[in-house]
Parts: C-alpha cells; sequence; structure tokens
C-alpha cells in the first residue's frame, strides 16, 4: 500500500457521490448483468464509463444493457464469457482486445456459491475452477490491456475467506466435498490472488494495481442459484432478515475500480455488524489470507493447473 497510501479518514464510510467523472475510461465486469456487477455498472456509467459486460448469458447481459442504456452516457459492450470454460475465457478475451486497447478496470466479480459437486468444461472442482482459476485466467489474458491505462485489477471476494483454508492436497475436493468448505475455499483464493497480484505488479514496477473487495451479506442471485435443499431454505428468511440491498453491496466494487482514494493491495467492504453491512472502508483480512508462503504456493499451483506462466517469479 506504499505509493498510494492517504489518511485513513478519507475513506470511512465512502460512498458513490465521491466518484470522479470516469468519461473515457473503460470497465470490464464480469457478471455484470445481475446483482452486484449490474450495480456497479449502473455506478461507473452514471460517471460516463465505458462498460464491457462479460456474461454467461447473452440473453441475461443484453438486458442488463437496455437498463443500463436509460442512466449511462458511455458506450455498453457485450462479451460472452463462461468462467467455467477454458475456450469461452480465451474468446470473452480476444473479444475484449477487439473492443479496447485500454482496460481503467478490469472487475472480478461473477461467481458461484454453494453448489453441488460438480467439474468446469477443463475438469476442476466447479467452485474453485469458476471462481479463482476462471478468474486467474482472464486476468493473465487481459492484464497487458489493464497496464496500458494504468488501471486497476479488482477482486471481489467474500467474508466468507475467513472460514476458507486452501487445500493443496485435495484443492478439487476429491477426497472430500463440501459446498460450504469449496465456496470458502474459492473465496479465500480470491483474496489472496488479488494481494500476491498486487505484490508482483509492485515488484515489476507496472503501472497496474490490484485491489480486492467484498459486498458484505447482500441480497443477490448467489444465495437461490447455487445453494441446494436445507441451504436455499435456510438463505430465504435470511436475506429478508439481515441482508443489504444489491445496490449498498456494490459500493465496495466501485470504491476499488474508480474511487481516488482507493489504496493499492487493499481489501473494502462494509465494516458494521460482522462486516455483512455498514460504512464502507478497509476492511479485515484473515490473517491466514496474508501468509506469504501460501500466497506464492497458490499462485505456483493455479499455473500449474492452467498451464500458464504469469508473472512468475522463477
Amino acid at each position: 500500500m506504499n505509493e498510494h497510501t492517504i489518511s485513513q479518514n478519507k475513506i470511512e464510510n465512502w460512498r458513490e457521490d465521491r466518484l470522479p467523472d470516469l468519461s473515457g475510461k473503460c470497465f470490464v465486469i464480469t457478471g455484470g448483468n445481475s446483482g452486484i456487477g449490474l450495480e456497479a455498472a449502473q455506478m461507473l456509467g452514471r460517471k460516463g464509463a465505458d462498460l464491457i459486460l462479460a456474461c454467461r448469458s447473452t440473453q441475461k447481459a443484453a438486458s442488463a444493457r437496455m437498463i443500463l442504456e436509460a442512466t449511462c452516457t458511455g458506450t455498453i459492450n457485450l462479451v460472452t464469457l463462461d468462467l467455467a470454460d477454458r475456450s469461452s475465457i480465451c474468446r470473452a478475451s480476444d473479444g475484449v482486445r477487439a473492443i479496447t486497447q485500454r482496460i481503467d478496470g478490469l472487475i472480478n466479480n461473477a461467481g458461484i456459491m454453494q453448489t453441488p459437486k460438480r467439474q468446469t468444461a477443463d475438469g476442476f472442482e466447479l467452485q474453485f475452477g469458476t471462481n479463482h482459476l476462471g478468474h486467474f485466467l482472464w486476468t493473465s489474458l487481459l492484464l497487458d490491456r489493464v497496464e496500458a491505462a494504468g488501471g486497476r485489477v479488482v477482486q471481489v471476494s467474500s467474508i466468507a475467506h475467513r472460514l476458507g483454508r486452501i487445500h493443496f492436497g485435495d484443492l478439487m475436493g476429491e477426497k472430500k466435498y463440501s459446498s460450504t468448505k469449496a465456496y470458502a475455499q474459492s473465496k479465500l483464493a480470491n483474496l489472496m490472488f488479488a494481494l500476491e497480484l498486487d505484490r508482483r505488479l509492485a515488484k515489476e514496477q507496472s503501472p497496474a494495481i490490484a485491489i480486492a473487495c467484498h459486498p458484505g451479506y447482500s441480497n443477490t442471485n448467489l444465495q437461490s442459484t447455487g445453494p441446494t435443499g436445507l441451504l436455499n431454505m435456510i438463505y430465504k428468511p435470511l436475506n429478508a432478515l439481515i441482508a443489504q440491498p444489491s445496490a449498498l453491496g456494490a459500493v465496495p466494487t466501485v470504491l476499488a475500480a474508480a474511487g481516488l482514494e482507493a489504496q493499492r493491495g487493499a481489501y473494502y467492504g462494509p465494516t458494521g455488524f460482522l462486516d455483512m453491512r455498514g460504512p464502507v472502508s478497509l476492511s479485515h483480512i484473515a490473517p491466514h489470507a496474508l501468509d506469504l508462503e501460501r500466497s506464492a504456493r497458490l499462485w505456483a499451483e493455479s499455473e500449474r493447473l492452467l498451464g500458464i506462466s504469469f508473472l512468475s517469479q522463477d
């Protein structure tokens, strides 16, 4: 955080109205068709930003564009992206590259939660493969566009990272699978990736930075499209009782992506009750997410699984 350190009082209770004019700036948002992604797109678009929504469903993406066109003044482009399919990630990144030469904010927002045991098209456990490995590959393919803008990679994590552990001996849950543990592992991986990415960018003296964030406990499609059985039944009353609107959950993402006050290597989110809601500022990072040795190991293992070399330090 050294180069971008600011006084703490400037980021207490950060709100959308502190955004600067974003005309001419480009933001790419995975999962920008609903929930946190769509709300973040609306906030950025209202300030004049050009938007590229990378979404799995072309129909839902088209519907989202119609919503955005009502209030956004910049351009709105769509690419089809399935983070659970390497070939789709490569095609989508080519699509983004054809649209823009620079990315001011690469917002890795899309995700799935507590799904039954399934695999991606490439044979990875679905949650780890989608939430972490999919975004790891996606970022590697578009980082040069972020660097061209001196922009930011924004990784959306979760307060669930505190419960997560990286099970290097069973990353894919083949020996023992728990949908909740797999989700927590993937969100811990998201946070560790963002922090490690920023360390490597700083070491390379790259003009790009990385920032992590989380939406607290927000009412989105995650709770209804992933969990099944008893979990799904539990989330319905919980959402009604304690979840905050997705528009509030998107505020940390927008701060990380475009807030003038945002610091590199930071982690933003609600700071009220259990960090589930409340004023947005620097949020609590679990100590095990700061383990440098395990972060480097996760990076190396991600490269190995994907068969790529990405900011390697060997």
